[in-house]
């Protein structure tokens, strides 16, 4: 009789699974309803994969993310598996003709997102099916009270209905108890075997550092650890410079974000994979299916938005087994900008409904109208007209898609794109002989460092506002600009579509919306709080405030730790650190940096010494912004 070993070996070559891979894959071969908690980097996908491989029909997988699901149909096409993944850009022919291969050619999987089963005629073309198993994956968007909420899960306790005898996997890489129990009810689980596997990294070390030059203790870390790494930032701009700054270095860095086409993105990769790039700096992009074993540090540079996505991100260290290290460097400003960027730009009730009666209005639709509707739409250009903040206007889009009334036909990208033929001295040159251009170039360059390498998408709005010029004249700029081929430029009359799924009716919108917004900006502040709790709290063990946020209370220190490293020092004294500096300068001046290197000093032990050594009028500083000997 066939193991799931046998499956695990034939398609995947692994030999053993990880705990608790094959009790999960038992539980649905038995036909009973599961709900699995597995941190990143536990092998979800395998839990529904094996037992589908083993049964005759059909695996239905229901899952959030496109990217996901192309990239999961992709690599079982690799391995001889043929499986269909219905995206969003598929006609209603093209879905109807998957649809038909999957009931008769043989295929084993079939990927579909949540929102698909709105559409009546796809879930009962799926009741035709040979559907051996139902996996839910991201199963957390389920809760209200989780931190992805999607209402368009909630359609999934339909299917349960309709294949009352098919066993229904529930997975999930983060969720709460009060999460847990919320997706067994809100998918009709029946009696489900739960199984859970801990958030305990035991080879991981988290660090927390405070570091005013990032770079510097960047370049410290990597000359440490000389190992793949992972540089985790917060947009496209600082992905460009950190890789840039780490190869004027000489470190070997390359970068990977949305915005890269995907010939670049390949490259980038293949560079990473076979370590001819020592760094990857990354956007949260980077990271999907992603499994290098290997890779020794992940480093972020700025606060994560919520601890959920900081697990999974520091979670890519490590996985050989071998120790590793999950650093994130702050600063005393951190918080503030974090802050601004996550909660300030939150929407509430007032401005989600301003803005749902503005975009109708701006796309001409008339109360009672509007359903199954597409539009062009250019989200600067609406912003412009109604004076809406960009981000917290595009917050209530996102808001707005996740609830099903609209559907944005892919992420925003920027409708301007510019890149640079000539070196940046003759930019500059330029920029001399043509100071009315000045202003407007000036902000490309300083906004957009990666102009000269690659196509560059740039944002016209920032642009003006930064130069103070109209969009008529950076527009006019940009096309002389071409004439004289000093830059390639593209320009695009919208940046998306918007498809409308139901009538324009504001108040009644509105008012069955707005209480979901609400709880999502609570569990959004609620998160950035224990985000900043973590990374302020110098009494506890970084791993157990990690594995108490994901309600595990049986801990002990981890003794690697940032904090762990720091409570294992010898106490700090004063007299003793001070001779040691007098004894180092005696020999030669040195600077701050050098001291804190040669001393084991840390910065701020560093910084008390040398006060205190210029109050007392034993040093001084030389000319070269180093310290010696009065």
């Amino acid at each position: 009789m066939l193991q799931p070993q046998d499956v695990l070996k034939k398609y995947w070559n692994h030999d053993t699974f990880r705990q608790p891979q094959e009790q999960i894959i038992r539980s649905v071969l038995a036909g009973k309803d599961t709900f699995a908690l597995m941190p990143t980097g536990g092998g979800k996908s395998v839990c529904f994969q094996v037992p589908a491989m083993m049964q005759q029909g059909i695996c239905l997988v229901i899952s959030p993310l496109i990217a996901l699901m192309k990239d999961q149909a992709e690599n079982l096409f690799k391995r001889g598996i043929k499986a269909i993944a219905l995206t969003g850009s598929l006609s209603t022919d093209e879905i109807s003709d998957k649809l038909d291969n999957c009931k008769y050619g043989d295929y084993k999987f079939l990927y579909l997102s949540p929102e698909r089963l709105q559409q009546e005629w796809i879930a009962e073309r799926i009741k035709e099916l040979p559907i051996n198993l139902v996996a839910v994956d991201e199963a957390h968007c389920v809760s209200q009270w989780g931190h992805d909420f999607r209402p368009a899960y909630l359609k999934i306790a339909v299917l349960k209905k309709m294949l009352p005898n098919v066993p229904f996997l529930a997975l999930t890489a983060s969720a709460t108890k009060r999460v847990e129990q919320d997706i067994t009810a809100q998918l009709g689980l029946v009696n489900p075997a739960v199984f859970k596997k801990s958030f305990a990294r035991e080879n991981l070390a988290y660090m927390v550092f405070e570091a005013e030059d990032k770079l510097y203790r960047i370049c410290k870390i990597l000359d440490k650890n000389p190992e793949p790494s992972i540089i985790y930032v917060r947009n496209r701009k600082s992905c460009h410079e950190t890789a840039n700054q780490l190869r004027s270095l000489g470190y070997g860095a390359t970068f990977y974000h949305g915005g890269l086409r995907e010939k670049e993105k390949e490259e980038n990769m293949r560079l990473w994979m076979q370590e001819k790039a020592q760094v990857m700096v990354a956007t949260n992009a980077f990271g999907m299916g992603i499994d290098k074993a290997n890779v020794k540090t992940v480093i972020h540079i700025q606060l994560p938005e919520n601890l959920e996505n900081y697990y999974q991100e520091a979670g890519r260290a490590g996985r050989n087994g071998e120790k590793a290290f999950a650093v994130l460097l702050v600063n005393p400003s951190d918080i503030a900008v974090t802050k601004n960027q996550f909660i300030d730009v939150l929407p509430d009730r007032n401005f989600l409904k301003e803005v749902y009666a503005k975009l109708n209005n701006y796309l001409q639709i008339a109360y009672g109208e509007g359903i199954g509707a597409t539009y062009p739409f250019n989200l600067n250009d609406f912003c412009r007209v109604y004076n809406f903040p960009v981000v917290k206007a595009y917050n209530v889009l996102q808001f707005l898609d996740r609830q099903g009334v609209l559907t944005l036909s892919k992420e925003f990208s920027e409708s301007i794109t510019v890149q640079f033929l000539m070196p940046s001295k003759e930019v500059i040159r330029y920029i001399s002989l043509n100071p009315a251009d000045e202003e407007m170039l000036l902000a490309i360059l300083r906004n957009y460092p990666g102009v000269f390498d690659m196509e560059t998408s740039i944002s016209s709005s920032l642009i003006t506002r930064k130069s103070g010029k109209t969009e008529q004249e950076l527009l006019t700029m940009l096309q002389k600009l071409q004439q004289k081929e000093i830059i390639t430029f593209k320009s695009r009359g919208s940046d998306s579509s918007l498809t409308f799924n139901e009538v324009r009716e504001d108040e009644h919108t509105i008012n069955r919306i707005a209480k979901y917004l609400e709880k999502q900006n609570e569990i959004k502040v609620k998160q950035f709080d224990s985000v900043i709790h973590y990374i302020s709290n110098t009494s506890r063990c970084k791993s157990r405030l990690l594995l108490e946020y994901f309600d595990e209370t049986d801990t002990v220190d981890c003794g690697i730790c940032s904090y762990c490293i720091s409570k294992a020092r010898p106490a700090f004294r004063p007299q003793e650190a001070a001779q040691a500096v007098i004894a180092l300068l005696e020999a030669a001046p040195h600077d701050s940096r050098e001291i804190e290197d040669k001393t084991g000093l840390t910065a701020k032990e560093t910084v008390y010494i040398l006060q205190l050594l210029l109050e007392n009028d034993k040093i001084k500083l030389n000319l070269n912004n180093q310290y010696t000997l009065k």
